[in-house]
């Protein structure tokens, strides 16, 4: 239906006082057009290392502006404290234990996200948008768990994190482009080393091993090439970053000696971000284009301040992470949200603007739409956020419960402090936001509440867990065990200060 058609309906309808409500419906989706996505997903990137959330060291000034274009969360939980976890429920909408996921896949891991699960990208293809993956995918390495198999019309990018190996049962293309002087006949005999990573596009090697100096550059690339060419047309990007893991690389651009090295991968991250807000600006589509912009989990080597703990740790510093969204016109300019949300909720939200089909399986997530469109009054849909990762965890409205005593993990221990002995732990995160004082001795009646809450939780996801896909690898292909030179091949630049 056309604009002027729309219209005029319309005003017949109003003329003979008639309601429609297949025009009121047509009517509201006009308001609201749907909008593309471009859905940046960061590795490691800690609370603390955003000039938004108030670092000085490292500058973040094209993130700053996307928080001064739109809104900033400020409570923003994964769904895991480490990578193949994050990935998996950001792109299902359900908490990685649901869908059999392990927190960590690697190169001879023989599962992957199970193909039959529906991911944002099937859910948008079927919708009318175009797809594309660029970047770290970490959901499963060979067919039929590749990105390709998972939504996405195309992929390129590397499979796993950039500390890892290749697999010799990948795939590898005619032309591909080997370096160090290796051969195909070195790859097909099984030879590979750690934080020597493969390139993918689509479905085959195209690049080994890959120049990790040159790979936010090249994905920023390609995503704007992405962004040039479907710009007619719905589109959805999801580019998960390699940096800032571990082994860390920038381009030459960025290599400032007179800086640590983590400083200058987050401020090449951030230049990343300038470009493709820059794209999407210079191609007239601020104002139909969402721009989510999170981390899969806490700082790995920068900073997770002032939140308790890093990577790996269900304390806040280690799932809570520097969020930020931007869709001209429609999310507020310069506003913050302070409500519990969570990388669960984008299926649903996105199926919300986008007219897209939820899977008919149970997902975990809640449409925030009304939180990121600053609705009047608007509060978190999640009476208590759960997880299970690690010794799991509970996040209710100001409280943070942990099921367990302090101490008993070691990421976030504190030098110097003597734990609770109290047997579990609640902190008020408003007045405490680095979890210091357990209050749970003083709220029996919160304690009592959020550890029913995690209980009932962990008997529906035991009792509802759904599989992961067999790998399909060749009868003949080598063996993908770890290489025996497993030394980590960092560069001997301190990463921080």
């Amino acid at each position: 239906m056309t604009p002027q058609s729309l219209a005029s309906l319309l005003s017949i309808a109003s003329l003979l006082g008639v309601a429609s409500p297949l025009l009121a419906a047509d009517a509201a989706a006009d308001e609201t057009p749907r909008p593309n996505v471009v859905l940046i997903f960061i590795d490691d990137m800690g609370y603390g290392d955003v000039g938004f959330n108030g670092a000085v060291v490292p500058q973040t000034p094209n993130l700053d502006r996307l928080a001064a274009e739109g809104m900033k969360f400020t409570d923003f939980y994964v769904g895991c404290a480490v990578c193949s976890g994050s990935r998996a429920a950001l792109l299902t909408g359900c908490h990685y234990q649901r869908v059999g996921m392990k927190p960590v896949l690697f190169p001879n891991s023989s599962e992957g996200l199970h193909p039959d699960e529906t991911t944002l990208a099937d859910m948008l293809k079927d919708a009318g948008y175009r797809t594309a993956c660029v970047g770290k995918w970490h959901l499963g390495h060979l067919h039929p768990c590749l990105p390709t198999d998972q939504g996405f019309e195309s992929y390129w990018g590397i499979p796993y994190s950039n500390d890892m190996w290749i697999d010799p049962a990948n795939k590898i293309a005619e032309d591909v482009l080997l370096r160090d002087g290796v051969t195909v006949a070195d790859l097909k005999a099984g030879q590979k080393r750690k934080n020597a990573v493969p390139i993918f596009k689509d479905d085959e090697v195209v690049e080994y091993p890959a120049d990790q100096s040159t790979l936010t550059k090249r994905y920023t690339e390609e995503s704007v090439r992405f962004i040039q060419e479907h710009k007619e047309e719905p589109f959805f990007l999801y580019l998960p970053h390699t940096m800032v893991h571990l082994p860390l690389a920038v381009s030459e651009a960025f290599d400032d000696p007179d800086k640590t090295l983590i400083t200058n991968a987050i401020e090449e991250v951030d230049w990343s971000v300038g470009q493709i807000a820059d794209a999407i600006d210079a191609a007239g589509l601020g104002e139909n284009t969402l721009i989510i912009f999170t981390s899969d989990n806490g700082a790995a080597v920068g900073s997770s301040l002032p939140l308790r703990a890093k990577k790996g740790s269900v304390y806040d510093g280690g799932i809570r992470e520097p969020t930020v969204m931007r869709w001209t016109g429609a999310i507020p300019a310069g506003a913050v949200c302070r409500e519990v949300a969570a990388s669960i909720d984008l299926m649903p939200t996105l199926a919300h603007l986008s007219g897209g089909q939820l899977p008919t399986r149970k997902i975990d997530g809640k449409n925030i739409w009304p939180l990121m469109s600053g609705e009047e009054n608007a509060r978190s849909p999640h009476e208590a956020y759960v997880l299970m990762h690690g010794p799991g965890t509970v996040r209710s409205g100001q409280w943070k419960f942990y099921p367990w005593p302090e101490g008993q993990d070691r990421r976030g221990r504190r030098p110097g402090v003597k734990p609770s002995e109290f047997p579990v732990q609640l902190y008020d995160t408003v007045a405490d936001i680095g979890e210091t004082r357990n209050v749970a001795a003083s709220h029996p009646e919160v304690v009592q509440r959020l550890q029913t809450a995690y209980d009932e939780h962990v008997r529906e996801i035991e009792a509802n867990r759904r599989p992961t896909a067999s790998l399909v690898r060749p009868e003949d292909a080598p063996s993908s065990a770890r290489p025996a030179n497993s030394r980590s091949n960092r560069p001997n630049r301190p990463a921080s200060r």
